[in-house]
């Protein structure tokens, strides 16, 4: 009865202490190393052991498969051989049992070790690693790094064996992978938004934020066209109402023309001069304008403006021509979203209207229209070649449009509604769903297709609504029989 007693009190220890090794393994694997960085600052003795293991995972790991290998060995050294024996004595008093008495009790005492070696020595220990990693693993890394020292011989065998492998399989080399992507970044903030750790506003603003290092200067900039400056060779009256009329703080003087740049001039300093009684005179507080090319990205922009201490910047392209203008205000709009000027309410540049289609400003970010309508990419859109929806209207067409010129891209039809001199100031774009039109008889045919064909005329009246009548189930894969039938009528026709 003492040896079964001893040999359960051995199984269920090694069973504990598979259990503690599973448990510190996870824990140093799931623990987050920010957390573990800041405890360290703190002087927290545990946790700087805990990263010291963390940053390596070799030794942990080669340290933890060496405990639990010599707790497998000596699990089958006492593999319940005496508690099944004894067990099996008990069966045998039982006669329809007691032939396979020795098979039975074998076969209950290996399902009894195997449930508990999982249950309590790896399950259990690992969801405790996972709830409270951190604090499990400055519980654990001193005992581990204690026992790494004692196994180091073995373990550095083990690791230069593990490096041969791998090496032989040809995966032995560093991965290139960045540790964290911007993509498990905006994951772990969309979880804390539904955990209720972040507002939807705070997760929105986080999100175009990282964005930011992404978009070019050129799509945050206020285009050329839309570009407010003064001009020396004006005179002042036409200067001062251009100041009045707009809502601008700063702009940009010129002599002549917007490429012959003097400086930025500030309405406050404007007003001290007129506050002053001292003549309107725009050359006095001129600032070193700050140039910035096309390509640059929001990020070093928001740099360069704390590195200059100018909050705006005019964007040229190669060969130096201005292109737009950016200030830090259009940096924040990229952040937080519009900030429609005081007095003044938000104007919308998407309108939808009743029959599904939208009406889109034509000087609306191409960026920003891609987001509204869950598009990935557009033709050229990479290259650089426009940076409004505009812009995308004029390189798709190839030339200025006119007013109704339109086109259809993917599942969107573009049509020009409205033209401010050479630009595109109104595109309408509406999504091309098949609408089915309901005739005589309940039967349906593509809308588009009737539209067509009695736009082209080649069918008569009584020939198409014949042929509007019979279609039933009509899908796109029988409208070139449909074109062809009635060019074939209209052919005939002719000829006869």
């Amino acid at each position: 009865m003492f040896s079964v007693a001893s040999e359960i009190l051995v199984i269920v220890v090694l069973i504990v202490l598979n259990g503690i090794f599973a448990l510190s393994e996870i824990a140093i694997v799931s623990a987050r190393k920010i957390r573990l960085e800041q405890l360290s600052a703190q002087g927290d003795a545990q946790a700087r052991a805990a990263l010291e293991l963390a940053n390596n995972p070799n030794q942990i790991l080669s340290t933890v498969q060496i405990g639990i290998t010599l707790i497998g060995i000596f699990a089958g050294a006492y593999g319940g051989a005496n508690i099944a024996q004894h067990l099996a004595g008990l069966l045998q008093q039982i006669p329809l049992l007691a032939a396979q008495s020795q098979g039975i009790a074998l076969t209950i005492v290996v399902l009894n070790i195997t449930y508990f070696s999982l249950v309590i020595g790896e399950l259990v220990p690992k969801r405790l690693g996972l709830n409270n990693p951190e604090k499990i693993a400055r519980l654990v890394a001193k005992p581990l790094r204690w026992l790494s020292i004692g196994v180091s011989p073995v373990v550095r065998l083990l690791s230069f064996s593990t490096d041969l492998v791998l090496r032989l399989l040809g995966a032995g080399g560093v991965s290139n992978e960045p540790l964290v992507t911007e993509e498990e970044i905006k994951i772990l903030i969309q979880q804390g938004t539904e955990a209720g750790t972040f507002e939807e506003a705070e997760q929105d603003m986080l999100e175009q934020v990282l964005r930011l290092g992404d978009r070019r200067v050129s799509t945050l900039m206020t285009t050329r066209p839309e570009i407010v400056w003064l001009d020396l060779e004006d005179s002042a009256e036409i200067n001062r109402q251009k100041i009045i009329t707009s809502n601008y703080t700063r702009f940009p003087v010129c002599q002549g023309g917007l490429d012959e740049v003097l400086g930025i001039v500030q309405v406050n300093n404007l007003l001290a001069t007129c506050f002053a009684n001292r003549p309107f005179d725009l050359t006095t507080s001129l600032r070193q304008p700050l140039f910035v090319p096309e390509s640059t990205r929001g990020l070093k922009v928001l740099e360069l403006f704390q590195q200059s201490g100018n909050h705006i910047a005019l964007v040229v392209d190669e060969y130096g021509v201005i292109q737009g203008i950016v200030t830090i205000t259009d940096i924040l709009e990229a952040i937080i979203g519009d900030l429609p000027a005081i007095g003044q309410p938000e104007s919308p540049q998407i309108v939808r209207r009743d029959d599904g289609s939208w009406l889109v400003d034509g000087i609306l970010l191409i960026e920003e229209f891609k987001e509204v309508f869950q598009i990935e990419e557009l033709p050229g859109d990479k290259e650089g070649n426009y940076h409004t929806v505009g812009g995308f209207v004029i390189t798709h067409l190839g030339k200025i449009p006119v007013v109704a010129d339109n086109f259809e891209w993917d599942a969107f039809r573009f049509e020009v509604m409205d033209m401010d001199g050479n630009r595109v100031d109104k595109v309408l774009v509406t999504p091309l769903e098949r609408e089915s039109i309901t005739v005589a008889g309940d039967n349906k045919v593509d809308g588009s297709l009737l539209i067509a064909l009695s736009n082209s005329r080649l069918l008569c009246g009584h020939c198409f609504d014949a042929i509007a009548s019979k279609i039933t189930g009509y899908d796109k894969n029988k409208r070139d029989g449909i074109l062809r039938f009635s060019t074939g009528l209209h052919l005939l026709a002719r000829l006869t």
